[in-house]
C-alpha cells in the first residue's frame, strides 16, 4: 500500500467480521504478530502492518514523527475498511500510535487495546542509548546461531531472528539503528493532553514484569476514568511473545464482547 511518501506492507485476514489493525512495537514487524492475528481469526478479520521503517515498508522514510504514523494507519482503515469502525490493537511504540490515532480520528475507531504502551514519555538520552546499542550489532550476522549468540536467548530474540533479512553479505535486520533512535525519541514525547482527551474505550494491558512501575500503571488509568487495566502475570514487556496464550486469550475475550467490560488475566 502506497502512503503520501511511504510503502506498508500490510497482511488482510480476509473475512466478513469486525476489523482489528494490530502494530508492533519499536524495531519489530507485523510477524511478530502473526500468532495473534490467527488466534482472532476467522471470527474477526485482522490488519497486521508493518509499520514506516520497519518490516517490509518502507526503511528509511523521510519523515518518522508521530503524525506520519498516525496518518499511515488512517490510511489502512480509510483503504481496506472503508465506512466501518476498527479495533486498534498495539504493543510499546504500536499502542502509542494506535492512541494517537483513536485521539485524532475516533470516528474510525471502535475500540483500543494498548500492551504494554503509554504516554508519560521517556529517560533523557533513553532513545540515544537503545540507538547505540542497534548501531553495536556487529552486522551482517553470519547465521541465525550467530544472532542467537550476540542477542541472547529470549522470544524477543526468536522473533528478531525470525525477522532477519538474508542478503549476499550475511543476515541484517529490517531496520536501521538511526530511524529506531529517531522514532523513539518522537515516542518519548508526553503526550497527557491528547490521552486525557480520548473518547474511545480502551484497555491498558500491563506486563507484571513489564516497562512500566504500578504508580506508572496507576497514573494513567487514573488520568483517565474510562480506560480498563489488564495484567499479563509472568511477562515482561514483550508480553505477546513472552505469553502468548495468555494475550490472545484476553484479547480474545475484549474483542468477541459486546462492549463488555474485560476480565483482567490472572
Amino acid at each position: 500500500m502506497t502512503t503520501q511518501d511511504a510503502q506498508l506492507s500490510v497482511m488482510d485476514t480476509g473475512g466478513d467480521g469486525p476489523v482489528v489493525v494490530l502494530l508492533h512495537g519499536l524495531a519489530g514487524s507485523g510477524r511478530e504478530l502473526l500468532p495473534t492475528a490467527e488466534a482472532l481469526s476467522p471470527e474477526l478479520r485482522v490488519l497486521v502492518v508493518d509499520q514506516r521503517g520497519h518490516g517490509a515498508s518502507t526503511r528509511r522514510p523521510a519523515d518518522v514523527s508521530r503524525a506520519a504514523f498516525v496518518a499511515d494507519v488512517v490510511t489502512v482503515v480509510e483503504s481496506l475498511a472503508p465506512g466501518r469502525k476498527v479495533c486498534l490493537v498495539g504493543q510499546s511504540m504500536g499502542a502509542h500510535t494506535a492512541f494517537l490515532v483513536a485521539h485524532a480520528r475516533p470516528d474510525l475507531v471502535d475500540r483500543l487495546v494498548m500492551l504494554e504502551g503509554h504516554v508519560r514519555g521517556g529517560e533523557p538520552g533513553e532513545a540515544a542509548r537503545l540507538g547505540a546499542w542497534f548501531a553495536s550489532w556487529p552486522l551482517p550476522f553470519a547465521h541465525e546461531q550467530t544472532a542467537r549468540a550476540f542477542l541472547g536467548p529470549s522470544p524477543l530474540t526468536e522473533a528478531w531472528v525470525a525477522d532477519l533479512e538474508r542478503t549476499p553479505a550475511g543476515l541484517r535486520p529490517r531496520f536501521d539503528a538511526d530511524v529506531m533512535e529517531a522514532v523513539l525519541a518522537a515516542v518519548h514525547e508526553p503526550r497527557w493532553e491528547e490521552w486525557r482527551s480520548l473518547t474511545v474505550p480502551t484497555l491498558a494491558v500491563f506486563a507484571e514484569n513489564g516497562m512500566f512501575t504500578v504508580e506508572q500503571q496507576d497514573e494513567l488509568v487514573a488520568a483517565r476514568a474510562a480506560t480498563e487495566r489488564a495484567v499479563l502475570r509472568g511477562a515482561g514487556h514483550d508480553a505477546h511473545l513472552d505469553v502468548p496464550d495468555a494475550w490472545t486469550d484476553l484479547l480474545r475475550r475484549y474483542l468477541l464482547t459486546a462492549r463488555g467490560r474485560p476480565s483482567p488475566a490472572p
